[in-house]
């Protein structure tokens, strides 16, 4: 007599590795753009409500040249319990009057959030991320002439927030998600509509071009960019760093992620790569390290053959790029001031 095993873990392993998401676009069987529609209206059921718009009330709290760029910090109301601190980098050269594209720029895990991104170098530490992962990429395309917005997402940055149960190792992203579950709302949720709500303030700047506003983000940033970039039209063009492996790879295989990055049944219906899909027929670049040892690129690789089907299928291959970089997690830097130069 065989045995079954004990152990949770194996039995997820097994429900993986037969397991087919009901609205994948392999297993659909529907051309591009109707599978696209029933997706898209699966997908925002499953994200849930959005919060109500309130009046954001924006302060620029300070604004210092430096380095080729203006640097502000600004801070606005999301919704009716919370505000969001970003730094918004400007071009120093602009002349006046001139709109210029913008670029939001998503964080991702670790004790620093926003400011990292932005190119804020407070102390050693901020320069070890910085010089880890490539990571200052809002300052870099400052200087290839875009403006860029950097937000903290919940929990992270100035957001973050010590509580007692952190005190014993629990992860904070997974406690928020836990206490946000009970009422229907998840943290993956809330931190796309803070993205928008960037884009809404963005649109009131003299300086951007609301026509031209793109996204980029690493690791948890690659998330938040791809789940935003798939519901939000306002996103013109994305830049996925470090992010679209499959799930049975990274959640279930490697237990690699948190309550800040799903929402509840989301691989019942969805692969990474059908999120990114639906970012089509918009441009989409997708960085990848070849010795990323966070997401593996083996299964990066992967996520982006499935994002190829979708695109080709779409119609629209000839907008999804590719950075496969020598580096680990990391931000490559190299493709992306062409790919958001030629969209933007």
């Amino acid at each position: 007599m065989s045995r079954n095993s004990f152990f949770l873990t194996d039995m997820w392993k097994e429900i993986a590795a037969e397991h087919k998401p009901l609205l994948s676009y392999v297993n659909a069987g529907l051309p591009y753009e109707d599978w696209k529609k029933s997706a898209k209206e699966k997908l925002m059921e499953l994200l849930g409500e959005f919060p109500e718009n309130v009046d954001p009330e924006p302060e620029i709290e300070s604004s210092v040249e430096h380095d080729g760029y203006i640097r502000e910090r600004v801070v606005f109301n999301v919704d009716k319990y919370m505000a969001v601190p970003c730094v918004l980098l400007i071009p120093a050269s602009r002349k006046p009057g001139e709109k210029l594209p913008a670029i939001v720029c998503s964080h991702g895990h670790g004790p620093y959030g926003k400011d990292p991104v932005a190119g804020v170098r407070g102390d050693a530490q901020h320069e070890a991320e910085i010089a880890k992962m490539n990571y200052n990429y809002a300052e870099k395309m400052v200087k290839e002439g875009f403006v860029t917005i950097s937000p903290d997402l919940r929990g992270f940055g100035e957001r973050h927030e010590y509580i007692a149960a952190t005190s014993t190792g629990r992860d904070l992203c997974n406690i928020n998600f836990n206490k946000g579950a009970l009422f229907g709302i998840y943290t993956l949720t809330l931190n796309i509509w803070d993205i928008m709500k960037c884009i809404d303030y963005l649109e009131t700047r003299e300086e951007v071009d609301s026509e031209r506003i793109g996204m980029m983000g690493l690791s948890y940033g690659g998330t938040v960019t791809t789940f935003a970039s798939a519901v939000e039209p306002r996103i013109k063009a994305a830049d996925i760093i470090g992010y679209v492996n499959p799930f049975a790879s990274f959640a279930i295989r490697d237990s690699n992620y948190c309550g800040s990055q799903f929402v509840p049944n989301i691989y019942k219906y969805f692969d990474t790569y059908d999120i990114a899909g639906m970012i089509a027929p918009k441009p989409l670049l997708v960085e990848m390290g070849i010795y990323d040892h966070c997401f593996p690129f083996k299964d990066l690789s992967k996520g982006f053959e499935g994002i190829k089907t979708i695109y080709a299928a779409a119609g629209y291959q000839e907008k999804l790029w590719s950075d496969i970089h020598p580096g680990g997690h990391a931000h490559s830097g190299v493709r992306a001031p062409e790919f958001f130069k030629k969209y933007l």
